[in-house]
């Protein structure tokens, strides 16, 4: 037996992976917390439980790891199972990381390492992902009740990039152990932009006025915070604003054009694709 195990098998990127495996012809294991009862090829899994890896990674080749999310130190959850997948002799793991690392977060690039360092480890460094400006996103929940983009990124760009173009790229990894593999991809869309340009998009596809308001590092962390977010989570992303103000976040690539043989999404596309999100 053999098949994909898709970590993080219900969210944004992971759900669109699993159809995509699916769709190619090849098996995929959908693993969450709460798995689908309808999807009889989905299975419970919890980082906080590794009595769940063990069935999760049954007959599994592949895996793609999305590690926890909220967490600066997810490398003490992650590494039992890294030990687990070498265990069971996976060919091939592509996991979900991110371009930007967050602030005091050296786990994170040690847990790429480790990724990077076992036979087949492929690390995907997403941008910020698109789908950030959809509800419930702190980001999102306040367009659609204010109208408003609160930054403190300034008129910094980033190289925005879909979900769907990020499980795409893992889909032409994971679906074909034949495929040639670096162990690392910058995964973005077709250029940076900043949030103004994102409230401007906003506006002109969906007639829904979106305006930018600056504020303080300080007041981000007291939003995020108020959203709910762990302090420390809710700070590191804080002071990401402060680098992507800074410039040090505006990178693209043509990691997805490469594997997938199309062209990024363009954040226009996506605002058309999601309008009923903004329109009162």
């Amino acid at each position: 037996m053999s098949g994909v195990l898709v970590t993080g098998g219900t969210g944004r990127t992971g759900k669109t992976l699993v159809q995509e495996l699916r769709n190619a012809g090849v098996r995929a294991r959908a693993a969450s917390r709460n798995p689908a009862a309808a999807d009889p090829d989905a299975i419970r899994f919890d980082w906080r439980d590794p009595i769940t890896y063990g069935p999760a990674l049954d007959g599994m080749d592949r895996v793609f790891l999305l590690p926890p999310v909220e967490s600066v130190d997810p490398l003490p959850l992650v590494e039992p199972f890294l030990r687990q997948v070498q265990r069971a002799g996976v060919q091939r793991l592509v996991m979900l990381g991110s371009a930007i690392v967050l602030p005091n977060a050296p786990s994170a690039v040690e847990m790429a390492a480790q990724v990077q360092a076992r036979p087949g480890g492929v690390v995907l460094r997403a941008s910020g992902f698109m789908q950030n400006f959809l509800r419930p996103h702190p980001l999102a929940e306040h367009i659609h009740r204010l109208g408003e983009i609160r930054t403190a990124a300034g008129d910094g760009e980033l190289g925005w990039v879909d979900a769907r173009d990020v499980a795409a790229v893992a889909a032409a990894l994971l679906a074909d152990l034949g495929a040639d593999a670096r162990s690392d991809y910058l995964i973005t869309g077709p250029h940076g932009m900043g949030y103004p340009q994102a409230a401007q998009i906003i506006t002109a596809r969906t007639g829904r006025q979106v305006r930018v308001e600056h504020i303080t590092e300080e007041d981000q962390i007291a939003a995020y915070r108020a959203s709910g977010m762990p302090t420390e989570f809710a700070a590191a992303l804080a002071a990401v604003e402060r680098g992507i103000k800074e410039g040090r976040e505006d990178q693209v690539s043509t990691a997805v054009l490469e594997l997938t043989g199309r062209p990024p999404r363009s954040f226009a596309d996506f605002v058309t694709d999601h309008a009923y999100e903004w329109k009162r």
